[in-house]
């Protein structure tokens, strides 16, 4: 049984590395989230790395949008041991929806995502 934690190796905060999976990376858009990815760049990264964003546009309160960003950030941390183990990625999660979905809705389309990526990996 793996550990449930996201840590700071976890997230995705080089600059460098968001700006190439933007210009780079592949992406597909799954209800709510239009999410980017892109193999990691560095030789032997120790885990996957996640971005996770939500638009000042669509969630003008500050409140509103880190308590989706929590939402997703949870259920990632909790279905993390479902990624493929092969191939460590650069993921970024954006929200693109205007509204507040319930966290078991998000914590579902997020797993289906998980879902895709193994497709992704196997073809």
């Amino acid at each position: 049984m793996g550990r449930y934690t996201f840590g700071k190796n976890e997230r995705l905060s080089k600059e460098k590395h968001i700006q190439e999976l933007f210009d780079k990376g592949s992406s597909f858009y799954f209800f709510p989230f239009k999410v980017f990815f892109m193999p990691h760049p560095d030789p032997a990264p120790s885990s996957h790395q996640v971005l996770v964003s939500v638009s000042k546009r669509n969630f003008k309160r500050a409140v509103d949008r880190n308590l989706i960003k929590r939402r997703i950030r949870e259920a990632y941390r909790l279905n993390k041991e479902r990624f493929p183990a092969q191939n460590k990625l650069l993921i970024a999660y954006i929200y693109s929806v205007k509204d507040i979905l319930p966290s078991a809705q998000i914590q579902e389309r997020l797993v289906k995502t998980i879902k895709r990526f193994d497709y992704v990996e196997k073809n």
